[in-house]
């Protein structure tokens, strides 16, 4: 399968198009010092990948975030969810699956999960609509949250999605009616939640099922209002770039951080997420455990106490 190298990315995809072209020739030439020379070229790259993703701005970190070969909420299913039991339908007008979910076991924990789902290729793309959501897809989301009330699980939740889908037939089936209902339901939830964004946390999109006790990111994930691109469209009518929006926003995991939106930063494997899958689920599910734990024990009050102090504090210190 090909490499999917980003724009900044360049140099380090020139030197390991240098790199596989020795290593053909060291299969027939069999040389020392072919060898000696390509293990040299992979510690280059592997620092300069390293270098890389240790400076990026916040247009760089968007177009990661966005990364197709980033773990997906399937991937983060099959590695930390045993026993997975999807559940299908908003039991009012059909099975949306940008948004899917299920219950589980966690790490030997019963719980729910849900989370957003764009797709790896054409086919799955257009069957998950890309992670765009319609409104039955987060009338599904308050489906998934009622039943989780009544039997005591504690949710969690994966987010990774641009935003809600804008369709005439979605507007049609009330979505921003859908998105409010489901951000309610997420705030009253009577089960510990934990939300984790993975990917492009964007728009009512993403805040829809994202309201949960504890809102972790990854380390090159974003969480915005609107996308970069749709700022520059709407509020500066394309006069500036979406590079300059994505960093007028204040977009990436560290901002997030310091204005209190998101609780804690989960540290990606060098090079991205999608640089080695295994490592960032792993690192997801060890960050998702210490998080239930901390929950555990809490009753109903506090919970609802503790996730409304959490949300009236986000943004304050942003403003001082």
């Amino acid at each position: 399968m090909a490499v999917h190298y980003l724009e900044f990315e360049r140099p380090i995809a020139d030197l390991e198009a240098k790199i596989d072209e020795l290593s053909r020739l060291a299969e027939t030439a069999g040389t020392d010092d072919l060898t000696r020379e390509i293990d040299a070229l992979r510690d280059r790259a592997r620092q300069m990948r390293k270098d890389a993703y240790a400076n990026l701005d916040a247009w760089q970190k968007t177009q990661v975030a966005r990364h197709p070969e980033r773990p997906h909420f399937v991937d983060y299913c099959a590695g930390l969810i045993d026993e997975f039991v999807e559940l299908k339908g908003d039991r009012k007008f059909a099975d949306d699956q940008a948004i899917m979910g299920g219950i589980g076991r966690f790490r030997g924990r019963p719980v729910l999960v849900m989370g957003h789902e764009k797709g790896r290729d054409t086919v799955t793309r257009v069957k998950h609509n890309f992670g765009y959501a319609r409104p039955e897809g987060y009338r599904k989301a308050i489906r998934l949250m009622e039943l989780a009330e009544r039997f005591n699980l504690p949710v969690i939740s994966f987010v990774d999605t641009t935003a809600a889908y804008p369709g005439v037939g979605s507007e049609e089936r009330g979505v921003a009616e859908a998105i409010a209902r489901s951000t309610e339901k997420c705030l009253m939830l009577r089960a510990p939640m934990v939300a984790i964004v993975t990917g492009e946390g964007g728009s009512g999109g993403a805040l829809g099922i994202a309201c949960g006790n504890r809102v972790l990111i990854l380390e090159h994930a974003t969480y915005s209002v609107i996308p970069p691109e749709g700022a520059n469209s709407i509020l500066w009518r394309g006069a500036r770039t979406a590079e300059a929006a994505a960093k007028a926003l204040k977009i990436t995991a560290a901002d997030l951080l310091k204005m209190k939106i998101v609780d804690r930063i989960i540290p990606e494997p060098p090079g991205g997420a999608h640089a080695d899958p295994a490592a960032a689920i792993r690192m997801v599910g060890d960050a998702l455990e210490r998080e239930l734990e901390s929950l555990e024990g809490m009753s109903v009050e506090k919970l609802l106490r503790q996730r409304s102090e959490r949300f009236y504090a986000s943004g304050r210190s942003g403003l001082k």
